[in-house]
């Protein structure tokens, strides 16, 4: 290959697009402006996205990354434009999500002097990156670039920083693009499972009577979804699944039992209680999960396949534990696995399904509109092929409950940082991957007010969402703890919208509202016709809580259920409370 004398600014770019990255998030400013002025020579190969703020960059790029399975980029200048983006590498962090944040750095012969938007992003961000560099010398920018990107998706996947001075940037040197493969010092490859772990797996299958896999974001990351759908068929073992982890098998399937732990059906946390095998298949241990730590699933033994070894019994000590990637180990472990029945168990299962009534409420006779009626009707009226991007609080765990996925990767969600805001530029950023699935970002009043500015961004690119604001007037999940657990004092959650109808107009986006059940397929039917991105608000009962809970520390058997007999006083307190 021949050389070209390159900037460091073009060397940027030149890189990206080696990496099979054709679009990009980000916003100018002055550290950053050399590799803004090169863009321009390389407008065949990267759509860069001029978002609102920084933080909207990194949602956007983690957003993208989580629906294609690929690196997201976001690019922003030094100072406030680098710290905006640290909220996102926290969620991408937080979630497994691999992206590459490039930012502008002020000059290297005056970092440290506290120069004009200066900061030290590379020391700020170490809790929130899986790992970060700080370029000095032109001559390591490439290596360093392709290193980044090979860092973020490898093993498990995590956010990057790269930080580059602008006289890096304006320097130049003759380029040859580095081809060698990438090796790490010191980096812990996954093995698969061992032979006494591949036999001390089948006789734990073997031995048990109550077995339950438990499906986390693994699945999706490991592309295992067709491995532990043929373990469970096999050995007819029940699947609960994470948040994170929903949508990595399909919520049809009859072994699938939904969505565990705070917020997860009653049933699916009976089982893991009642279990005498947990396998836990590329998840956590999270608290949400868990619940009280001391009481998890007492009688089980645990079995847990990992690509990260520190979080092997870093919250819940396991009797077999295997650091390995998901797939792969379980290929080793299927030729083995012998047919099994559980039928009393998969039994005593279905009566707890059958004796909640968690659900009830929507199908009540009325034309009061809750949450959860939104979200089932979303569900019902995209067939459930949409890619649906949530952001956080009730809204989040009803989409959860009542929206059945499919597929991986079609419910995108912050779940580990648990990010307010997240969800309008996610779906942008998302939206650039899946260009012909219908793609719905459900979001609540008061996470939409947070990085509503991206509105502007969805219409310069022309980006075919909708976008379904829960209004409920408080920040909804916080209101619904004070309630529970703070005798209904509601402290500053009440919270005032702007009018989103008028709001949208403002922005040529067509917009609608509908405060009734019957409004809700009718309204969306509307939207699903308009070309680029529409809205609509949905003003929803502002009492209505989120059952079942689990209270924070406590037992996961533990968990607070809307009584049966109560479903109808419940629709009547709603009215109530609605016309007061």
């Amino acid at each position: 290959m021949s050389k070209r004398n390159l900037t460091g600014a073009e060397i940027i770019w030149e890189c990206i697009a080696k990496e099979g990255i054709d679009v990009v998030f980000g916003y100018p400013g002055g550290t950053i402006l050399p590799a803004y002025d090169a863009l321009d020579k390389y407008r065949d190969k990267i759509h860069h996205v001029l978002v609102r703020h920084e933080q909207g960059a990194t949602h956007m790029a983690d957003g993208y990354a989580r629906a294609s399975g690929k690196v997201g980029v976001a690019i922003a200048t030094s100072g406030p434009g680098a710290t905006n983006m640290i909220t996102g590498m926290g969620t991408a962090m937080m979630d497994s999500v691999p992206i590459v944040c490039i930012t502008g750095q002020v000059s290297s012969a005056v970092i440290g002097s506290d120069a004009f938007q200066e900061i030290d992003i590379t020391g700020a961000a170490i809790p929130v990156t899986k790992h970060n560099y700080l370029v000095l010398d032109i001559k390591d920018l490439a290596e360093t670039i392709k290193e980044a990107f090979h860092v973020a998706r490898s093993g498990r996947p995590g956010p990057v920083l790269v930080d580059i001075p602008k006289d890096i940037q304006n320097q130049s040197l003759d380029f040859i693009y580095p081809e060698r493969e990438i090796t790490l010092p010191g980096l812990v490859k996954p093995q698969g499972a061992d032979e006494l772990q591949v036999k001390r797996f089948i006789d734990l299958i073997g031995a048990a009577e109550r077995p339950i896999i438990l499906a986390g974001h693994g699945i999706i990351l490991s592309g295992a979804t067709q491995a532990v759908l043929d373990l469970a068929n096999l050995a007819h073992i029940p699947i609960g699944t994470t948040l994170l982890g929903i949508g990595g098998v399909p919520a049809s399937h009859p072994l699938v039992l939904g969505m565990m732990g705070m917020h997860g059906e009653t049933w699916v946390n009976q089982a893991i209680q009642e279990s005498d095998l947990l396998i836990a298949c590329g998840m956590r241990f999270d608290d949400r999960v868990t619940g009280k730590l001391q009481t998890y699933s007492p009688n089980s033994k645990k079995i847990h396949i990992e690509i990260d070894p520190s979080e092997i019994n870093k919250n819940i000590h396991v009797d077999l534990p295997i650091h390995g990637d998901l797939k792969t180990v379980l290929n080793q472990i299927l030729p083995l696995v012998s047919k099994k029945g559980n039928k009393s168990w998969l039994s005593k299962i279905e009566t707890w399904r059958k004796d909640s009534h968690e659900k009830d409420i929507i199908n009540q006779e009325t034309d009061m509109l809750m949450g959860a009626h939104v979200v089932r009707k979303i569900w019902e009226g995209t067939d459930g092929n949409a890619l649906v991007v949530t952001d956080v609080g009730q809204h989040q765990m009803l989409e959860a409950q009542y929206y059945e996925h499919e597929e991986p990767r079609t419910l995108l969600t912050s779940g580990g940082l648990g990010t307010m805001g997240f969800s309008l530029p996610a779906g942008i950023g998302a939206s650039f991957h899946e260009k012909d699935r219908e793609i719905w970002v459900i979001v609540g009043d008061g996470s939409f007010q947070m990085t509503m500015t991206e509105l502007g961004t969805a219409v310069q690119e022309n980006r075919n969402i909708n976008i379904a604001i829960i209004n409920n007037g408080y920040l909804g999940m916080v209101r619904q703890w004070q309630e529970m657990f703070y005798e209904a004092r509601y402290v500053e959650t009440p919270i005032l919208s702007p009018d989103y109808v008028k709001l949208a107009a403002a922005y040529g986006i067509e917009a609608f509202r509908v405060e009734s059940l019957g409004e809700v397929i009718p309204t969306m039917r509307k939207a699903q016709q308009q070309s680029g991105p529409s809205l609509i608000e949905f003003v929803v009962e502002q009492h209505d809580m989120v059952y079942p809970m689990v209270p924070a520390g406590a037992d996961l058997h533990e968990m607070i259920e809307r009584p049966p007999n109560k479903i109808n006083d419940t629709v009547d307190m709603l009215n109530k409370e609605s016309n007061k």
